[in-house]
């Protein structure tokens, strides 16, 4: 057989397996991304393809791969192809694994053979992130752990391969002699009885993806053709995802249209342990923002929206609701985008009755100049990217170190991280310290969501005790997951980020 005969599309080897099985052949299936074939993967197929008559490997496709930075280093039709030249595999599959092993549900294999990275992880990472999936996906497989070498691809690339600057090197290197991996890991599972509530703006984000066609013969436009979209939950919908995968009570307060709610989909794209309390504007939709994309490229952005403060009486309900809940909670999470739900009133009602506090402002299209910061004072944790910093302070010039201090002063934070983009990030402390982390992101795919990640991640961290800079080294790893994924198609999860902080900090030199 060929290599190219070994390709198969999913549901093409879905059908080949049942023949197999029905011949009586013994189907065993080992499933990861194969960048790098190194005698630790052979030696994992080899014993793999001893467990039963026919070996097959699913490759994970470029867009699910969110193990570490500058992963994967080779594209998923050079990894195919090198996984399909093994004499010892008998079929291959590109695979999405949006849900981790999905395909093993619908491939059902007899046996899954999983290597010792897998186990490593699982015991260091997954805690028990994947005990359901597996008994779902697995129940009828048998799971075989083959021996393997002790080290993985990740190991070899951190080691021969350049994929930080020096500066980052540096940093990875002197951080990782103050934090270990396992004491991460521990911090992180400690956020789970964290109780947190977060009050803000929910958005319906909708991804219309469309190719142009030629200009107008009428008019000096350029005609664009559709070809499918994408909606998501965004805003404080994707905040709320994402704290979920860290917190186990969360609870979700946001504002929606009375006759353009698309309360069934929102509730249905929240994860389940999130409880929900909407209020209901008469005069406005729920804010969506449709944006219209060519090749990755945003070209054009509408939005549905009332800006308008929300009226006296759904004020007097939401505030009486949160003088009821608020003290219930360890942490309250404000997601400020400036589109008409937080008022003045809101805002002193939560400074009133919450223990911890952390805010994000968000400057847009939609309100450039009037979301301002400086609506809050003392807040615990404030987080805010540049832009909104520097329109904090009335400086657009100025060394952003010192702009960070003023503003910090100016609001009597605890703490406040300002997000730099392709610079990293800085955080300033209550004793005006200043502490730099650089950014992680090797692949940027869209920018959009990824201060929210940051947000989501790093406020439940301060509000536990850590220090500003495992604070900050946080949030910047969640913003470069974030920043792999469309839009806010997804959460990161704690899972994907303990691997990527399990990379990094083997990366140092």
């Amino acid at each position: 057989m060929t290599k190219h005969n070994k390709v198969l599309f999913l549901n093409d080897l879905i059908s080949k397996v049942g023949s197999l099985r029905k011949e009586g052949k013994i189907v065993v299936q080992s499933h990861g991304i194969f960048d790098l074939i190194h005698p630790g993967i052979i030696k994992h197929l080899n014993e793999a393809k001893e467990q039963g008559d026919i070996l097959i490997v699913t490759v994970i496709k470029d867009k699910d791969v969110r193990r570490g930075p500058g992963r994967p280093i080779f594209p998923e039709n050079f990894r195919v192809e090198n996984v399909s030249s093994l004499e010892q595999v008998d079929y291959v599959c590109l695979v999405d694994d949006e849900i981790p092993f999905s395909c093993v549900k619908s491939i059902k294999p007899d046996v899954f053979a999983k290597g010792q990275a897998y186990k490593e992880r699982d015991i260091k990472i997954h805690d028990k992130i994947f005990e359901e999936e597996k008994e779902f996906y697995f129940g009828k497989s048998k799971i075989y752990e083959t021996g393997g070498f002790s080290f993985s691809s990740s190991q070899i690339i951190n080691n021969f391969l350049d994929i930080y600057p020096n500066e980052t090197k540096n940093f990875l290197k002197k951080f990782s002699d103050k934090y270990g991996f396992d004491e991460i890991v521990e911090k992180l599972n400690s956020l789970k009885k964290l109780k947190v509530i977060i009050i803000g703006d929910g958005i319906i984000d909708e991804y219309h993806y469309c190719e142009p066609m030629g200009k107008s013969a009428k008019s000096p436009i350029i005609v664009n053709k559709y070809l499918n979209h994408e909606v998501f939950a965004g805003g404080a919908f994707i905040i709320a995802n994402h704290i979920a995968g860290l917190c186990d009570k969360v609870q979700l307060v946001s504002l929606l249209g009375k006759e353009e709610s698309r309360e069934d989909f929102i509730v249905n794209n929240l994860k389940p342990n999130i409880g929900t309390k909407f209020f209901y504007r008469d005069d406005g939709p729920t804010v969506c923002k449709k944006r219209y994309i060519n090749l990755n490229q945003k070209v054009f952005e509408i939005n549905y929206l009332n800006n308008v403060y929300i009226n006296g009486s759904c004020e007097l309900d939401v505030i009486n609701y949160l003088k009821s809940t608020i003290s219930e909670y360890d942490l309250v999470l404000i997601s400020d985008f400036g589109h008409g739900f937080i008022t003045n009133n809101i805002i002193n009602a939560i400074k009133d009755f919450s223990k911890i506090f952390a805010v994000n402002t968000q400057t847009n299209a939609a309100n450039a100049g009037f979301n301002m910061i400086t609506k809050y004072n003392n807040p615990n944790f404030v987080c805010l990217d540049e832009i909104e910093v520097r329109l904090g302070t009335q400086d657009r010039f100025g060394d952003i170190e010192d702009i960070a201090k003023k503003l910090s002063n100016m609001l009597n934070a605890d703490g406040l991280i300002v997000t730099l983009g392709k610079k990293g990030s800085i955080g300033v402390n209550s004793a005006n310290e200043i502490n730099r982390t650089p950014v992680f992101s090797t692949k940027v795919i869209d920018t959009v969501g990824a201060g929210d990640a940051f947000f989501a991640f790093a406020a439940p961290c301060f509000a536990h005790g850590m220090p500003l800079n495992l604070v900050s080294f946080i949030g910047n790893a969640a913003g470069a997951l974030a920043v792999q994924i469309v839009g806010n198609k997804k959460p990161v999860e704690k899972y994907e980020l303990l691997e990527f902080i399990n990379a990094m900090l083997k990366h140092s030199p």
